[in-house]
């Protein structure tokens, strides 16, 4: 660690200076007509584009006016609902279809789907010596971070990195879908040895493996996992793989590809962007919420202590002290999020007889009284549901996944969808995004260095 050259006086003198010339007042936004966050003034995002990839809807346009409705969510016009039930009904994994579908836009023939699973598995492999010199030799305390780093490697690894014509942006997409299961695993590892001081172990991909198999067989050191942990992990890659062009990484990767960059420094700014735990790193976030909650609750089934402790959340005395209770609330949905309909008909069967209930039972309890009580505390009379991340840590815990790597799976999954973006950015926008931002400086004279 290089010396610091800066004290925290200077640095407290320096921010002072920043607060001073870099504050903007939030009713100046509404002064010039800005539309802060690109969302309109009742909350909907601005059109900034069209897709025919993923259609995410919670709510509708009455008279002018937003109404909320029940949440529905289709990958390429398929309702998720019955992509899960076809999976279920069959007991087969669904997570490589429907990779298939986000890509190619319609749902693959059985010998279509057998040899893209040939293909991914064949694709798993990381390039020679990639796993010592670019994982194991820079340990990160985030494997977000890692992820990035590894994503902006393999850059180096390809003969033709800087190709965007679509045949080399597929191939680019197919290899980093196939290999990030491997990069977040042995990153893991190697914060296990690192950073807790634990024995470290990497496991090769085996070839007749499904990705949710791959990444059991990564994390667990025995290699041991049931069929049926591995098809509901199946269930939360599918359900993370899209959520239309809208929300933060995949826009993130969006403007990128406008720019005309190379696939990995698109996909490493999706990484970037997910992690932020107002985005995907909100499962990572529940589960301190939940240890908040066993702190400070002798009875976490009991619901009046679990009501008591909410309204402390949401008036910024407990928890981490932002006012939020992670998990519940959408940018989009409102009176329901349908990923976490599934995960939640998922998690109390997978929890059933086990040591996960009393935690089920809070979750629950969350899920079900915190919209009454955020309107009775903030007096916003605002549709509020229970989003995906409320119940996603919460299975891959059952499933004796770290947290270290809650959100890692969720950019395992959304690669799919980030990759069928980047695509449908290239072949379709052909102008680099640039919104516009007013500037409200004064403007001033240049003053000498001897006069200030």
């Amino acid at each position: 660690m290089s010396k610091t050259i800066i004290n925290n006086e200077a640095i407290s003198l320096l921010c002072t200076e920043l607060h001073d010339n870099n504050y903007i007042n939030a009713g100046d936004y509404v002064k010039y007509g800005v539309k802060r966050g690109l969302r309109n003034a009742d909350g909907t995002g601005v059109m900034a584009g069209l897709t025919k990839i993923c259609s995410v809807e919670g709510y509708y346009i009455d008279d002018g006016e937003k109404k909320p409705k029940e949440g529905h969510l289709y990958y390429r016009g398929i309702d998720i609902n019955d992509i899960i039930n076809a999976c279920i009904n069959e007991n087969r994994f669904g997570y490589e279809e429907v990779i298939w579908l986000l890509l190619f836009g319609s749902l693959p023939t059985a010998g279509q789907l057998e040899r893209f699973n040939e293909a991914l598995s064949q694709m798993r492999e990381l390039p020679d010596n990639f796993t010592e010199d670019m994982i194991m030799k820079a340990p990160s305390p985030n494997i977000m971070n890692k992820i990035s780093r590894a994503v902006l490697a393999l850059y180096s690894y390809d003969d033709n990195p800087d190709d965007t014509s679509i045949e080399n942006v597929l191939n680019q997409s197919l290899r980093l879908i196939a290999q990030m299961p491997s990069i977040i695993a042995y990153a893991y590892q190697v914060k296990r040895r690192h950073y807790y001081h634990k024995s470290m172990y990497l496991h090769p991909p085996m070839a007749h493996h499904h990705t949710a198999e791959v990444i059991l067989n990564s994390i667990r050191s025995d290699k041991h996992f049931t069929d049926e942990e591995a098809k509901l992990l199946d269930t939360c890659l599918i359900l993370h793989a899209e959520h239309g062009g809208g929300n933060n990484s995949t826009f993130a990767t969006r403007v990128l590809s406008s720019s005309g960059t190379d696939t990995y420094a698109a996909i490493a700014a999706g990484v970037g962007s997910l992690k932020g735990p107002k985005h995907g790193g909100a499962n990572s976030k529940v589960a301190e919420m939940v240890d908040y909650f066993k702190a400070n609750c002798s009875d976490i089934t009991d619901e009046k202590q679990v009501q008591d402790y909410i309204v402390k959340l949401l008036k910024k005395e407990g928890g981490d002290r932002t006012g939020l209770v992670y998990g519940v609330g959408h940018a989009v949905y409102t009176l329901s999020d349908p990923r976490a309909v599934i995960l939640r008909e998922k998690a109390t069967a997978f929890a059933q007889g086990t040591e996960f209930e009393e935690e089920l039972r809070l979750l629950n309890h969350i899920a079900d009284i915190t919209p009454g009580l955020f309107a009775e505390v903030t007096g916003k009379d605002k549709p509020m549901c229970t989003n995906i991340d409320l119940y996603s840590g919460f299975i891959y815990k059952m499933l004796r996944i770290p947290d270290d790597l809650f959100t890692p799976l969720f950019a395992t999954a959304r690669l799919a969808g980030w990759c069928a973006h980047r695509i449908e950015e290239l072949y379709t926008g052909n102008r680099i995004i640039r919104p516009a931002y007013k500037s409200i400086s004064a403007h001033t004279k240049y003053v000498p260095i001897k006069d200030r």
